[in-house]
């Protein structure tokens, strides 16, 4: 049971890290009209976010993974397991802040980078996790 709660935690962190990307993408301008900060601005500070994020996020999910999960190969369940997370944080995130104005509507080439990123990321897991399961049994 221990290990059950300990791989939805590291899916749940999982989710998490790809749910502020996208947040932060789609509401751009939603951003920009709340805090009276040109677009520009904007999108340089997603981009640094996202950079420290990723490198942030790889490191501690690493480390959290080697040390509770132990290199088991049902760890490849969380390829699958942060998908329902995303969607439920999204599900939460578009009730309790609905747009209203229809100028912070995102457009449709943020949407085609988020698209590209959601199909790549279950790869980025993958990677992580096959990475993980070799340095702990070498270890």
């Amino acid at each position: 049971m221990k290990y059950f709660l300990k791989l939805n935690a590291i899916s749940i962190l999982y989710a998490l890290m790809i749910f502020i990307p996208v947040q932060l993408v789609m509401n751009v301008y939603r951003i920009s009209r709340l805090t009276s900060w040109e677009i520009g601005t904007i999108i340089s500070l997603t981009g640094v976010i996202l950079l420290i994020e990723v490198t942030v996020g790889t490191i501690m999910l690493y480390s959290l993974t080697k040390k509770w999960l132990n290199g088991r190969k049902a760890n490849l369940w969380t390829v699958i397991l942060w998908i329902p997370y995303f969607v439920f944080f999204i599900y939460i995130f578009a009730s309790l802040f609905p747009i209203t104005y229809g100028g912070d509507s995102p457009n449709p080439a943020s949407s085609l980078l988020i698209i590209g990123g959601l199909i790549v990321y279950p790869f980025y897991i993958l990677i992580l996790n096959f990475l993980n399961m070799t340095f702990v049994k070498t270890s």
